[in-house]
């Protein structure tokens, strides 16, 4: 049984946090605050989530996941970078700047990517990024939507991308909806593909969708 675990316990990590745990999985969801940690447990949270703070959970997991937000990303989990060595980080993240309603508005990294700043800054930790071109409840039910989506993978590691994919299977995710992009410098396309979001969601609002490639 592999041990994941999530930094951030927003509704993206606890949306993961209950897929996974429901797969099999142990699952560690990291809050900031330690006092949040003996609050009430997340919305339809299952048996094998349990709560930590970020360095602990970074420090005892398998897999971490980076579901924090991007724009602040680098600078929290450069912070863990001792704790995240030899690890497999797993980025479903976008670093942007937000546009005046709120919504995600010009990128971060414009010509590059937060998954590569945070391979750059973590240098003994394997990122994989995937999962960041969709609305979060696709990324546990992608058997929702009505055309079969697109899950992109990109890293330097072959095998922390094929221990991802296996994860993605768990979340529900067919190996004909997997694509390997390629290397962690593909990322920069996929992060860029969050423009697309907030003109969707200001027509449609928050229903699931994915950005996905057609065949």
């Amino acid at each position: 049984m592999t041990t994941i675990g999530i930094l951030g316990a927003g509704r993206v990590g606890t949306n993961l946090a209950d897929k996974l745990a429901s797969s099999g999985h142990q699952v560690v969801l990291g809050r900031r605050s330690p006092k949040e940690q003996t609050g009430a447990p997340a919305r339809g949270t299952v048996t094998g989530v349990s709560f930590a703070d970020h360095r602990t959970t970074a420090r005892t997991a398998d897999i971490v996941i980076n579901a924090t937000p991007g724009d602040s990303s680098l600078d929290r989990l450069t912070d863990l970078r001792a704790e995240l060595a030899g690890k497999i980080l797993v980025d479903v993240s976008n670093a942007t700047m937000d546009a005046a309603d709120g919504l995600p508005g010009a990128l971060c990294y414009p010509g590059s990517s937060l998954a590569e700043r945070l391979q750059a800054a973590l240098p003994d930790t394997r990122v994989v990024k995937t999962l960041n071109t969709m609305l979060f409840t696709v990324m546990t039910a992608p058997e929702s939507l009505a055309t079969p989506p697109t899950a992109y993978v990109s890293g330097n590691d072959g095998h922390a991308k094929k221990t991802v994919t296996d994860m993605l299977g768990d979340l529900g995710w067919r190996p004909a909806w997997i694509e390997d992009l390629g290397d962690i410098t593909t990322a920069r396309a996929t992060e860029a593909m969050i423009l697309l979001v907030p003109h969707i969601l200001r027509r449609h609002g928050f229903q699931p969708f994915a950005v996905s490639l057609a065949r």
